[in-house]
């Protein structure tokens, strides 16, 4: 059976899309829209020979990007015709969604039901669907969420301390995101170290403009820094991570910021952005600090600490550990980020291989710590196979 699937992805500021043969994980088309929503909003895409850029208008929107992304899926008629599915990324699928399923109005409406816990996300993950369900109406079309990978974490570490009834009535937990990446990444160390997953105990950091942390204990995550929404945790691009909830009120009180402007503040102008008041693309905030820059030096010095905090946490967490990954935009690329985090980390058996780790970047894994060390790996996720295979899995074997 012809297994090519088309996988749509929709970040917070990216489109990533591809058309990939769940069977093999080739992808004979992919690219992705990147900086929406900022200036010099484009689309890369490479169909297997050649590399093509599209702009876009200044701080393109989603629906402008899945636009022109019809558009360039309109000149490949042989593959576009080849496709027997769709297969959507979706950030929050809450309690109600523990695993993949076929899109119908019902699981639409539930998706979009819950943005206000995904509001970088969720909405766009609507539009991409339903982009794709009027240029592809009679293609099954099944949606991957974010949150099933972690549905075995325990109670006692997804629950927060507030009165039980807001968890029984409103489903105020952590839920934790980027499931496909760990997912896809600790069952590739496994393989790297020639374990069986159900016998390995990982620290998986998905670092990119969203960032998350899992702690996978005998191949099952017991824990995660994103929570009730993905903006728990690490310092990313542009969302603040963990901070005292009373800040909120504070601002709310005290200097007049309505709820709406609160969520803009936390969620759009903080993180890398907010600090450095640059960027919040790692590369160029990296390139600033060899200027001299030092707010662009805080903001990654403030991005480091934060990661060594959970990692040293999720040690304790985890037991023995066989492997530290390291994926995503920022944790596939950035030798800097991987080898400040990892000197912080020293007395606790973690040491980098300087060479291997510059080495490993732009698409290539592998080991990147030295022989005294635990393993430490850099492995490129690939998020869209895993949507490939389950997409196929839950559209015809449901």
């Amino acid at each position: 059976m012809n297994q090519r699937v088309l996988v749509l992805n929709c970040g917070s500021s990216s489109i990533k899309f591809a058309i990939i043969d769940a069977a093999n994980g080739e992808a004979p088309l992919q690219g992705i829209a990147e900086n929406l929503a900022a200036s010099h909003s484009q689309v890369r895409y490479t169909d297997g020979q050649n590399k093509h850029t599209i702009s876009l208008e200044d701080k393109a929107d989603h629906k402008h990007a899945l636009e022109a992304i019809g558009r360039i899926l309109m000149q490949f008629t042989e593959l576009r015709s080849s496709l027997v599915a769709v297969g959507h990324r979706v950030v929050h699928g809450g309690e109600k969604f523990t695993h993949s399923c076929l899109i119908d109005d019902r699981v639409k409406q539930a998706i979009g039901d819950m943005a206000q816990m995904a509001p970088l996300h969720n909405p766009a993950h609507v539009a991409g669907i339903e982009s794709a369900q009027a240029a592809f109406a009679q293609l099954p079309q099944v949606a991957v969420f974010d949150t099933a990978f972690f549905q075995t974490i325990p109670q006692h570490a997804y629950l927060y301390a507030l009165p039980y009834n807001l968890y029984e009535q409103h489903g105020i937990r952590k839920y934790g995101f980027h499931g496909s990446s760990h997912y896809f990444v600790s069952r590739q160390a496994a393989k790297l170290l020639n374990k069986d997953i159900e016998h390995c105990n990982l620290i998986t950091a998905h670092l990119g403009n969203g960032c998350s942390i899992a702690a996978i204990k005998q191949g099952k995550a017991v824990d995660t820094s994103m929570g009730f929404t993905p903006l728990e945790g690490l310092v990313m691009g542009t969302r603040c991570g963990d901070i005292d909830p009373s800040i909120t009120t504070f601002l709310m009180e005290q200097l007049g910021y309505s709820a709406a402007q609160v969520n803009a503040l936390m969620n759009k102008q903080s993180g890398l952005q907010g600090i450095s008041q640059i960027s919040n693309d790692c590369r160029t905030l990296e390139s600033e600090q060899e200027k001299g820059n030092e707010r662009a030096k805080l903001a990654l010095d403030m991005f480091v600490y934060r990661l060594v905090k959970y990692i040293g946490s999720y040690l304790a967490v985890v037991g023995p550990l066989d492997a530290l990954i390291f994926t995503g935009g920022i944790g596939e690329n950035s030798s800097y980020i991987r080898q400040q985090t990892i000197a912080q980390l020293a007395h606790l058996g973690l040491h980098i291989d300087d060479k291997a780790n510059k080495d490993m970047r732009f698409g290539r894994s592998g080991l990147i710590s030295n022989e005294d060390s635990k393993s430490i790996f850099a492995i490129a996720t690939n998020e869209e196979w895993v949507i490939a295979q389950d997409t196929i899995k839950y559209a015809f074997n449901a």
